[in-house]
């Protein structure tokens, strides 16, 4: 067990400061959050030139080295010597909080082995921003940040997520939530209720609220740019999961055609099916060509 006071007595060493910085609107800056990037001695940034654009607009002189996760095992031993010296470090990503789909876990586990005091400053963080405005329920709530890009194992945790009850909160690109929005049509059930918020905190922030269905209908006609936060209604009937994800009344052929449907392989269809119904690939092939 290890018990850090983060502002209570001397220390020897110095502290690790995350620092959230704006999704969007730079006026959501907060005041602690400039007087701490003013104070530490170093920043440890995502992207130099990006947050060096934020330096700017806040009158910061700061100096920046980058940490990212191509260089993060060779930098991180570099930062903790600074900390040991007694300085302290700011640590920020390009947008919103360290450490949620953005570097810095690591070097917060690397302090925390070391002793050293890591202080998060509150601020934005887009998961929960767009949660409270979507009309989903905010409690529970569940945040995956992005999923697989290959869509054989995008519907494999999209299955393993069928049962949760939590508003399900994800990251996705706009170049691939309409595909990601049919998988969960598929696995999930076109009913089932969702939002998709782009462009948060700016000029063209926007709501897109419906079903699975409508969603993936609107994207297939009005393509979206932006950044985007994808939020999903849990499961209202979990109870109706003793069986497996897709329900036994549906024929193979059925089930296949909806997989080949959402962009996956006749094969790979098969054999997710198969998996599904815990029944032999050969089977499920068999079945579905009516051989």
């Amino acid at each position: 067990m290890k018990k850090q006071q983060s502002f209570k007595g001397v220390k020897e060493v110095g502290t690790l400061y995350l620092v959230p910085t704006p999704i969007g609107n730079l006026e959501d800056m907060t005041f602690r959050s400039v007087k701490t990037l003013q104070e530490v001695a170093v920043i440890a940034s995502e992207d130099t030139r990006n947050t060096q654009k934020l330096l700017n607009h806040f009158d910061i002189q700061t100096p920046q080295k980058s940490l990212h996760e191509h260089n993060f095992q060779e930098r991180i031993p570099q930062l903790l010597g600074i900390l040991k010296a007694g300085q302290s470090i700011a640590q920020v990503s390009d947008a919103g909080m360290p450490s949620i789909s953005d570097p810095g876990h690591e070097l917060v586990c690397a302090c925390i082995a070391e002793d050293i005091p890591v202080v998060a400053l509150p601020g934005p963080t887009a998961g929960l921003t767009a949660l409270i405005a979507s009309g989903l329920a905010p409690q529970p709530n569940l945040f995956y940040g992005f999923l697989p890009r290959k869509k054989n194992e995008q519907l494999k945790e999209l299955t393993a997520l069928l049962p949760e009850t939590a508003t399900m909160i994800f990251y996705e690109s706009p170049h691939r939530i309409g595909e990601t929005i049919k998988h969960m049509a598929t696995v999930f059930g076109g009913e089932r209720g969702a939002v998709i918020c782009r462009e948060l905190t700016k000029l063209h922030e926007e709501y897109l609220r419906g079903t699975l269905t409508e969603l993936a209908a609107y994207l297939t006609e009005q393509p979206i740019k932006g950044e985007c936060c994808l939020l999903v209604a849990g499961n209202p009937n979990p109870a109706e999961l003793m069986t497996p994800p897709i329900q036994a009344e549906v024929s193979v052929k059925e089930q296949v055609d909806a997989l080949i449907a959402s962009g996956l392989k006749p094969n790979a269809a098969i054999k997710e099916v198969a998996q599904r119904l815990s029944r032999k690939k050969q089977d499920i092939y068999g079945e579905y060509h009516g051989l």
